[in-house]
This record gives structure tokens, C-alpha cells and sequence, in this order.
């Protein structure tokens, strides 16, 4: 599903020497799996993330998602693999004066689904995630906890086969994080592949997934079995 295999990437200063964010890393994903890449902030993860999504490209080594080497696909190629993907941003990206509804209804249509496929989808998938109360909400009126359910229903409503997400842990309280469990356990229940970025730690031990962890761009736990 995906792979890392001898990966570093590393940032030119813009005053001179670099920054060497991942180092040799390689690390693989099997399908259906929850992976969970913890560490302090400035470890990696958010790279390590971009580099599965086709946001950035290896310095050395190979990154390979879907069965596609991610770093030599073509801005053609790799929009079609992002197709596959349900990207959870740490920025929590909405259209801020459009509903909860519209919001996903929006991403559906962008994808190519008919007016009424995509009502219905846009229901179903915020009921999955509990949204379904809020979703005349504009989404700069959401909570935080809600902002995050309305990206996790866009990144869901597709149907994708890798979901990606950043930092989702960020803003959330106790109860807002046992509801973000509830649906990660779900979407892995049904075969959904989950790499996860963050801080919280605690996050596998919750999901009964397998961690990694990352410190200053170098793997100290976990990796390839």
C-alpha cells in the first residue's frame, strides 16, 4: 500500500547549509492497516506525510503509494493518485462561508458525481461522523471538534483507499478525541489503510495501532517488520 524505502529529504538554508528533515527512513504500510507516526514537533512527520501525498519529493530514495512511485509520477498521474487519497490537512482548509453541507457537497461535484449522488453522499457521510446536526452551519461557526469531523467527512465522502491525516489530535478535548477514535476504528474496520501523523502519542495505543516514532527526521521505533 505504501512504502519508503532509503528515504531522506533534505531543505536548503536560504542563508546557506540545509536542513535534513528525514534521514534513510524506510517504513511500510500494509493495506488495511493503521500506522500511527508520533514525535515532538520538527521530527518529520508532516514531511513524511507530504512525501506519501505527492506534496514534496525525495531528496534520495523511493516513495511508493498504490503500486506508483510517487516521485517521478507526472502532475497528471499524481492527480489521479491523489484520487485514492483522503487527505486530512493540519490546517483544517474549509470553505470558511459555506455550510458543513455545502462544504462536502462541493468536493463530491468537483469529483464528478451527479447533483443528487452527491446529496446523498454528503448525508450519509456526515452522519458519520456526527455532523449531521451542524451541517447547515457555516464552517467558520464550527468548533474545533467539529472542523475536524467536516474535513474527516471530505476526506471520507470518496471513498478513498489511503486515509492521511495531520496533527488530528490538535484543539481537541477529551470528549472530541474519543469521538475521532470512534470514527478512525470504523473506517479501519472497514478496510480503510489510516497514516496518521501526530504528537499524541496515545493516539495507537487507542486505535490498537502500530506506532512509529520519529525524532530529529530519524526512525527510533517501529519501521518495516
Amino acid at each position: 500500500m505504501v512504502e519508503l524505502r532509503g528515504v531522506s529529504k533534505v531543505y536548503a538554508r536560504a542563508v546557506g547549509g540545509r536542513v535534513e528533515a528525514l534521514l534513510d527512513l524506510t517504513v511500510e504500510v500494509k493495506p488495511g492497516e493503521t500506522l500511527v507516526v508520533s514525535g515532538p514537533s520538527g521530527a518529520g512527520k508532516s514531511t513524511l506525510l507530504r512525501l506519501v501525498t505527492g506534496e514534496e519529493r525525495p531528496t534520495r530514495g523511493t516513495v511508493t503509494v498504490l503500486d506508483e512511485n510517487v516521485g517521478r509520477l507526472s502532475r497528471v498521474r499524481l492527480a489521479r493518485l491523489r484520487r485514492e487519497l483522503g487527505i486530512v490537512p493540519q490546517g483544517r482548509r474549509l470553505l470558511e462561508e459555506r455550510t458543513a453541507f455545502a462544504n462536502l457537497a462541493f468536493v463530491l461535484r468537483a469529483l464528478g458525481r451527479s447533483r443528487r449522488e452527491a446529496r446523498e453522499a454528503t448525508r450519509e457521510t456526515l452522519a458519520e461522523v456526527g455532523l449531521t446536526e451542524r451541517r447547515r452551519a457555516r464552517a467558520r461557526e464550527l468548533a474545533e471538534a467539529d472542523r475536524l469531523r467536516l474535513c474527516l467527512a471530505r476526506a471520507l465522502a470518496p471513498g478513498p483507499r489511503l486515509l492521511v491525516l495531520d496533527e488530528p489530535a490538535t484543539g481537541l478535548d477529551g470528549e472530541a478525541l474519543t469521538g475521532l477514535v470512534g470514527v478512525l476504528r470504523t473506517c479501519h474496520d472497514q478496510g480503510t489503510t489510516i497514516l496518521i501523523a501526530t504528537q499524541a502519542a496515545e493516539l495507537a495505543r487507542r486505535l490498537d495501532a502500530r506506532a512509529l516514532t520519529l525524532d530529529r527526521g530519524r526512525l527510533r521505533h517501529g519501521g518495516t517488520d
